[in-house]
């Protein structure tokens, strides 16, 4: 009987337990923390109070690794919102205002993250019976540096061991994985940290009424001015509220107080997030997190790997969360999974190099836009600006400029930053030409909404029909 280990039953650990079902006999996922019934959050998911957006790309992946649930829909009925890239936000951008298209060939899903995990994990629970989760804390590897055979644990009982045909750590930005290889006599592995500083701090807000259908709304960052990163943003989620996440990096970091965070919004460089929230109801007080770093393991590089052993996740790298990647890559590698176990035995010498590489290729994708943006902002540590970042700096630039005004150029943008495509999308000699042509129309003034979406944000910004109130 083939018997495979998953470590973590956060999105990557379900994802990943998903991938092994058809091709073993059971699935055993291992997590250390109570797993609520419910959609609630918990300790494990130290970003789990801030927001989360799943990109298309990520989307896409999860479709295809459980075939027939449409998670989507799970996810609209449980009271998530798909939100077009195109049209559903309203954006600025350090370059300006993005416009709104009627195009709608790019959606994400928005919601809690609790809910999220919470209905994938639901979805593919009651749809596979050999998958099972039991709550345990591996504490190491069975093996050698030529093949892992299993995990040591400490279960409810006591410690243990359990064996396995294949091991996946998907045990999140925690992970011990570096050294558990060093117990398997494999060192030397290169890992890399490029720290901004981030602290996010989100507060929870109703819907007022007559905005439930307002678009998504983001002031995003601007890394070349020389000064700290200030960003917020409003994302729907279920349950008719409002997650209103800021993000500041070392030296800009958002306060914890209401009166602060408040503030902050309304000293962006324009105050729409904070004209939509001033009289809104709050519902929960403000959650501050700064595990926000990149991080990275180079596993893919190591001079020697084990059979029967895979990393995936946020135990591989994890991103700044206000560049929305994480789910989606942790979604990418586990199809990228999926797709090597449809063509090879999970005993298959190699398999799990192999795979190893596959994911890596992700990572690389997701890190280079996140690291490029980071390393421009001051006192970052663990890296900085290269030349050929600066260059790349440039042509981004130019390809968010006219992206406010080209729907081509924008689509290729979504294509990139909603993980459907790589980097060289945005080289592809059509939209070089666009970006070096700049912009056919004029920049915008103001944010783009609209007429009910002005008459609704001048009346929330005065407080017409709303009531302020302490947290519930």
């Amino acid at each position: 009987m083939r018997r495979a280990v998953v470590i973590g039953a956060g999105l990557g650990g379900l994802l990943a337990a998903a991938a092994l079902s058809p091709h073993v006999d059971e699935v055993i996922v291992l997590e250390r923390d109570d797993l609520p019934e419910g959609p609630e959050n918990r300790k494990g998911v130290p970003q789990g109070r801030h927001a989360h957006l799943l990109m298309p790309g990520g989307l896409e992946a999860i479709d295809d690794l459980v075939p027939g649930l449409n998670v989507r829909e799970h996810l609209l009925a449980a009271g998530a919102h798909a939100v077009s890239l195109s049209s559903g936000m309203v954006v600025l951008t350090p370059e300006g205002w993005f416009r709104r298209w009627r195009h709608s060939e790019h959606h994400m899903i928005t919601c809690s993250r609790a809910l999220l995990e919470w209905v994938v994990r639901t979805a593919i629970t009651t749809n596979t019976s050999t998958i099972e989760i039991r709550k345990a804390q591996v504490r190491d590897l069975i093996g050698s540096s030529r093949r892992v055979n299993g995990v040591r644990l400490q279960g409810v009982s006591g410690p243990a061991e359990l064996a396995a045909d294949l091991v996946v750590d998907t045990s999140g930005r925690g992970s011990r994985i570096v050294q558990w290889l060093d117990g398997l006599a494999i060192t030397g592995i290169e890992e890399k940290t490029v720290d901004s500083g981030l602290v996010n701090a989100t507060r929870i807000y109703r819907v007022p009424p007559g905005a439930e259908r307002f678009p998504l709304t983001m002031v995003q960052a601007n890394p070349y001015t020389g000064q700290p990163a200030h960003s917020a943003v409003i994302v729907p989620i279920e349950g008719d509220r409002w997650m209103v996440s800021l993000a500041g990096s070392r030296g800009g970091e958002p306060p914890s107080d209401p009166e602060g965070f408040l503030q902050y919004t309304l000293d962006l460089p324009h105050p729409i997030v904070g004209q939509l929230i001033t009289h809104a109801e709050p519902l929960t007080d403000v959650a501050i997190s700064r595990s926000t770093s990149n991080a990275r393991r180079y596993l893919e590089k190591a001079h020697a790997w084990p059979d029967g052993l895979i990393v995936l996740g946020d135990a591989l790298a994890t991103f700044n969360p206000a560049y929305g990647q994480g789910m989606s890559v942790a979604a990418l590698g586990a199809r990228a999974f999926s797709h090597h176990l449809r063509r090879a035995d999970v005993l298959a010498p190699g398999l799990a190099r192999t795979v190893q590489r596959a994911a890596a290729a992700h990572v690389e994708a997701a890190w280079n836009l996140a690291v490029s943006q980071d390393v421009l902002y001051p006192a970052v540590r663990g890296g900085a600006p290269t030349a050929a970042d600066r260059l790349a700096a440039r042509y981004t630039r130019r390809v968010m400029k006219t992206a406010t005004g080209s729907y081509q150029v924008a689509s290729a943008l979504w294509d990139v930053t909603g993980l459907k495509a790589g980097p060289a999308r945005l080289l592809r000699p059509s939209t070089v030409l666009a970006a070096l042509n700049g912009s056919p129309l004029p920049p915008l003034s103001g944010p783009p909404l609209i007429a009910r979406e002005r008459q609704l944000l001048q009346a929330l910004n005065n407080g017409e029909g709303q009531t302020a109130s302490e947290p519930a």
